[in-house]
């Protein structure tokens, strides 16, 4: 039975950041998909048997307070660094799903030191070559998160039967904070690939094989553009491969790290 993390607060100017942590050995920090962070997850728990892990609540997320100025994922990105220093980590390895993908890129575009490994799991981002970032303005919350999976299965698995009642509140929240960051364009940066190129963090892309909202041909940018990375495609995922794939995920990430 795993333990029970600390919930914790980090202060980032006058904003004040809500983050979980557990584990121990090289420091992580796993950053949450558009829809919000759930909580201490499963997928997190086994991580911590890797990693001292460190989840945060995204600024404008949860119950991290919400920047009323920020407007673009790279504002995001800034904060994120910032709660890295506070908190005094190095050599952090840093695990970016989703939206936390890309504000993952996002900040070791800016040459972040602390930075020691850069995975990037089906993040937008990018503006991809074909096809087009799922639109979740244009659905019902609750049928988005479902297209994130490659299964009902794995949805109810993740997230139970009731998820459309007790997730409600939460995915209305982040939606919100979503659409303002990255509104026009949709879900991506046009700087974000050229500046990848100057990244010399190591890297590692991951992407479900049955991702409905973020093109694989993302992922195939992703590790075109970061120099030396590579992209591991998970079969039996959709977006969300940390959830339904997680002792997969973890390997990925431990083997990577490792080596």
């Amino acid at each position: 039975m795993g333990t029970e993390p600390a919930e914790l607060r980090a202060e980032i100017g006058d904003l004040g950041l809500r983050y979980f942590r557990s584990g121990s050995g090289p420091t992580a920090i796993k950053l949450h998909h558009s829809t919000g962070n759930p909580g201490w997850m499963p997928v997190d728990e086994i991580l911590a048997e890797e990693f001292d892990l460190i989840v945060p609540d995204l600024p404008g997320y949860n119950q991290s307070d919400r920047p009323a100025w920020a407007r673009s994922v790279r504002d995001i990105a800034v904060l994120t660094g910032h709660f890295i220093e506070t908190l005094e980590l190095e050599d952090v390895v840093l695990i970016g799903c989703g939206l936390g993908g890309w504000v993952a890129a996002e900040l070791a575009s800016m040459n972040n030191h602390a930075i020691s490994h850069l995975i990037v799991s089906g993040a937008p981002g990018l503006k991809p070559n074909e096809g087009l970032i799922e639109d979740q303005i244009m659905m019902d919350w609750d049928e988005y998160v479902q297209l994130s999976f490659s299964s009902n299965e794995h949805y109810e698995q993740t997230y139970g039967p009731d998820a459309a009642d007790v997730y409600k509140e939460l995915w209305d929240y982040s939606r919100e904070m979503t659409a303002r960051l990255t509104w026009k364009p949709w879900m991506y940066n046009r700087s974000l690939e050229p500046l990848l190129s100057l990244v010399d963090t190591s890297a590692l892309v991951v992407w479900g094989s049955d991702d409905r909202i973020v093109p694989q041909i993302c992922g195939e940018q992703y590790k075109n553009a970061l120099t030396g990375s590579k992209l591991e495609i998970v079969e039996g995922a959709g977006h969300c491969v940390e959830h339904e794939q997680p002792e997969i995920f973890r390997d990925l990430i431990s083997s990577f790290v490792k080596n």
